[in-house]
């Protein structure tokens, strides 16, 4: 729509849309109102394009329509309190892979916040690879991250595994992560459009960027557009790391995507001696965000404490990200 455009045409404009059966996404951008039709490939937008008010109409031909950079051109901005990703700082999450006991994770909160970072993970359901491995903590867990995360002036991230576990997460955590094991999980991926909470969807273990994108497009396709799209590296031939980190994955999606990156170079790698590196080349393509493992005492870690930091290396890695994020313009 036209810069200004009165509600009356972005109306009309809405209502013909929805005559021609479309659903329409509606995004308010700085300046603009954007009007997503997702529906029969059958109008011609010149039909849209003079109606009043009416500055351009195109069709989008990516089969991704909400998450396509063409939907949003200046970028998404997901806001969390006073957190806000997507923008100038490139925000650092942390913590340990699962949440294990109250003394722990409150030890690992008050190191993520003393280093700077703005938001700690956890886990308190864990998707293990054996069915004998620690499973998590439950809500127990996820009450013990919202204690410590208020304590220390920090948001929360946690993994949902399963829409049934959507509602009970809901009042502790502020972003809901969908891991590379549920990327296509779609039933999930619908219940999580239904809520309004923003979304972290990591990319499959050997999914394509177009696959991720599509996933992001079923949470959209719900009205939730506060998606962010993480690497967290590929299956791959080689075996010396865990993954191979995709760094390359960066700006390819936010060339094609108007929503906000994150990079997780923990499981990129699995490699505690590989995080460090990695992080700062996520910062330098572009990532707006960085998710990495840290823990208290690795050695000891009940998961993945291959790859989790130091609280040391985590506060080195932060000072080492944020001169290269000013170099490039942006802060930490």
């Amino acid at each position: 729509m036209q810069e200004g455009a009165p509600e009356a045409q972005i109306t009309d404009v809405t209502d013909k849309m929805k005559a021609m059966n479309y659903d329409v996404h509606r995004v308010d951008g700085v300046t603009h109102t954007i009007l997503g039709g997702v529906g029969p490939d059958k109008s011609d937008p010149t039909e849209f394009a003079l109606m009043p008010g009416v500055r351009e109409a195109m069709r989008i031909s990516s089969p991704y329509k909400l998450a396509s950079r063409g939907m949003r051109p200046e970028g998404t901005v997901i806001k969390i309190g006073d957190v806000e990703i997507g923008g100038s700082q490139v925000v650092v999450m942390g913590g340990p892979c699962s949440v294990e006991s109250r003394d722990q994770f409150f030890t690992c909160a008050e190191h993520v916040a003393k280093a700077g970072a703005k938001i700690v993970r956890g886990g308190a359901f864990k998707p293990r690879s054996s069915p004998y491995s620690f499973q998590g903590m439950g809500e127990e867990g996820l009450k013990i991250m919202r204690e410590a995360a208020d304590q220390f002036g920090l948001k929360v991230v946690s993994e949902v595994m399963d829409s049934s576990q959507i509602q009970l997460m809901l009042p502790y955590v502020d972003i809901l992560q969908v891991g590379a094991r549920n990327m296509q999980n779609f039933n999930l991926l619908k219940a999580l459009g239904a809520i309004r909470k923003p979304i972290m969807l990591k990319r499959g273990i050997a999914a394509t960027i177009e696959e991720q994108l599509l996933s992001a497009e079923y949470i959209m396709a719900g009205g939730n557009y506060d998606v962010m799209l993480c690497e967290r590296g590929i299956r791959t031939f080689e075996t010396f790391t865990r993954n191979t980190m995709d760094i390359s994955a960066l700006p390819v999606l936010k060339k094609l995507s108007h929503l906000p990156t994150v990079a997780d170079p923990s499981h990129g790698t699995g490699r505690r001696d590989m995080v460090l590196p990695m992080a700062r080349a996520s910062v330098a393509a572009g990532a707006d965000a960085l998710i990495v493992e840290m823990h208290n005492d690795p050695n000891k870690a009940l998961s993945d404490g291959a790859q989790s930091l130091y609280p040391e290396q985590f506060a080195e890695m932060v000072g080492q990200c944020r001169i290269i994020a000013s170099a490039i313009g942006r802060t930490i």
